[in-house]
């Protein structure tokens, strides 16, 4: 890398951190057939996004040109935590499917909503990840990644049941969250090196490719009839990161263990109503552990 090359990156940080609007990505509506913009900006998002690039800019230029460099790969298994109901961005779809408000002028003898019933600790779920390094010297290091998380979980409305269905009564769904991350990171070592423990702190920036579901059998709150139904969104949105980690080493300078922890910010338009979704946004933010197996070459 030279020290051309390290200007031409920073401006370019710069640039965007300065105010330069982030680009979106189109993504298929499945009712209009049309493109719509999958990311709108939040001035939480976009100022976090402007100290993540702050923050890279400032460990490039920290790195020197003559740098040893060493590359690396690591490759495991985590856990994604998504953020909890009281935290999640406003007009988020799993919160509003909790929190319907009730329906006026209903047949029965006491309130109804058409509240869901689900668990949102259902969605903490399995991630495998891999990513590739580069080393400059023992103290900074730049990483490219990908991980993948699905989870799906059972939901059934909480105050309504199928009058028909006497054996069966619940009217239920299984709605479905899918995110595939790819990431670009810089870490930082403090103190250690390849042949020592190394705790290490960092940033970075992620293009979060999602897929959200909702899946069986619905109610029409003015008729009150049941239908069958398929609601689909996919797109792709990016987010600020943090992480912080430790790698230990096995035997030597050339492999090692290690522990991680991320936590990535994100949301994207679910096209509200006129997706048959009850919130306009789908909140892909969260927590992540993971143990993975480095290698260095």
């Amino acid at each position: 890398r030279s020290p051309h090359d390290t200007a031409d990156c920073i401006s370019g940080l710069a640039a965007f951190a300065a105010g330069a609007p982030l680009g979106t990505v189109p993504a298929h509506s499945r009712k209009r057939g049309g493109l719509e913009a999958a990311y709108q900006e939040t001035p939480m998002v976009r100022t976090l996004a402007r100290a993540t690039l702050f923050v890279l800019a400032g460990l490039l230029l920290a790195t020197p040109a003559s740098a040893q460099i060493v590359q690396s790969l690591q490759f495991g298994v985590g856990g994604f935590f998504p953020r909890g109901i009281d935290s999640r961005v406003s007009g988020d779809v799993l919160v509003a499917n909790l929190n319907q408000p009730v329906i006026q002028d209903a047949p029965f003898d006491e309130p109804v909503t058409a509240s869901l019933a689900f668990d949102m600790d259902d969605f903490k779920g399995w991630t495998l990840f891999g990513e590739w390094n580069i080393a400059f010297g023992d103290r900074l290091e730049r990483g490219i990644g990908a991980s993948y998380y699905s989870q799906k979980v059972d939901s059934r409305y909480r105050d309504l049941e199928h009058g028909l269905r006497p054996s069966q009564p619940d009217i239920e769904q299984e709605i479905g969250l899918r995110v595939l991350p790819l990431t670009t990171v810089v870490r930082f070592m403090p103190f250690g090196g390849p042949s020592n423990f190394q705790p290490y702190f960092g940033a970075g920036m992620g293009i979060l490719n999602y897929r959200y579901s909702e899946i069986g059998e619905f109610v029409d709150p003015v008729t009150f009839e049941i239908f069958p139904g398929h609601f689909t969104k996919s797109g792709t949105t990016v987010g600020p990161l943090v992480l912080g980690g430790l790698r230990m080493p096995i035997g030597g300078d050339i492999y090692a263990l290690t522990f991680e922890g991320r936590y990535q910010w994100g949301s994207a338009d679910s096209g509200g109503a006129a997706n048959e979704f009850l919130g306009d946004k789908i909140d892909l933010g969260g927590g992540s552990i993971s143990f993975g197996f480095l290698v260095r070459f």
